[in-house]
Formats: structure tokens, C-alpha cells, sequence
């Protein structure tokens, strides 16, 4: 299995107790599959040509507020990142990041309105890529 960092357009970040700034990154994990971890990411010039033949492709639909912000995808970009992919298989992340504190009686539209919106243009516009909504802890197996 080879490991290998992708680029990321999305500024770094500051970790650590020096806070010493890193870069973003995404990940394409190859082996007898290939699977492409975007991280936090927002679209860039030369995804498409990432790794072709991707068996999967974890994409972020979301950032951790109300609004995506710079350097993430949103629900409509994320399915341009589909189309640049062509992953045979897609798993959204980075959405509903605090549905479990369930601020108040009902769920605030930010954490169920991404993946809806994601469902809805992937079926537009990337219909030949299948996609996979884990709950929450859920786990995935690629078959052969």
C-alpha cells in the first residue's frame, strides 16, 4: 500500500503548542484500491487528474458552522469535485459535524440541509458515481 499527499487548496493551520503552521492536505491511499481523502479542500486546478480509476472518494460537502467558508466545499462544489474524480464510489464527509448536541428541539438546517442539496445535484450531475451516506460511526468495506 503507498500513502501519498495531495494538495489542498485551503489555507493551514496553526497546531500544536507552538502553534506552528502546517499545510492542508488531502490524501490518495493505493493499493489493491484506490481512495482519495480530500480533507478540507476547496476545488483546484489539477484534481482531475488526481489518480484516475478511484474506487472511492471521501469529499467534504461542508465546513463546521452555518456557512462552508473559503477552502471548503459546499454541496454544489463538492459534485464538481465528483465530476473532476470520477470515483466509482463516493462518501460525503465533513457535514453534520454537531448533530449530536441537537441545539434546541430541532436540527438547525445547516447540519441536514448539505447532504440533501449533495444527494440532489450528484444525482444531476455525477449520476454514474454511487454514493454511500454513512451514520455516523458507520464503517464502509470496498468489495472486490
Amino acid at each position: 500500500m503507498t500513502v501519498r499527499a495531495t494538495y489542498a487548496e485551503h489555507a493551514g493551520s496553526r497546531r500544536g503548542p507552538f502553534g506552528t503552521k502546517a499545510p492542508a492536505l488531502g490524501f490518495l491511499v493505493s493499493g489493491s484500491r484506490r481512495v482519495y481523502f480530500a480533507g478540507d479542500t476547496d476545488l483546484f486546478e489539477g484534481m482531475a487528474a488526481l489518480s484516475p480509476g478511484l474506487d472511492l472518494a471521501l469529499v467534504p460537502i461542508w465546513g463546521w458552522g452555518p456557512s462552508a467558508g473559503a477552502g471548503h466545499l459546499d454541496p454544489r462544489r463538492a459534485t464538481e469535485a465528483l465530476r473532476l474524480l470520477r470515483p466509482r464510489l463516493a462518501v460525503p464527509i465533513h457535514w453534520g459535524t454537531y448533530y449530536p448536541l441537537r441545539l434546541g428541539r430541532s436540527l438547525p438546517a445547516f447540519l441536514t440541509e448539505p447532504i440533501e442539496a449533495f444527494r440532489r445535484y450528484a444525482g444531476e450531475l455525477a449520476p454514474s458515481v454511487e454514493l454511500r451516506v454513512l451514520p455516523l460511526g458507520d464503517r464502509l468495506e470496498l468489495g472486490a
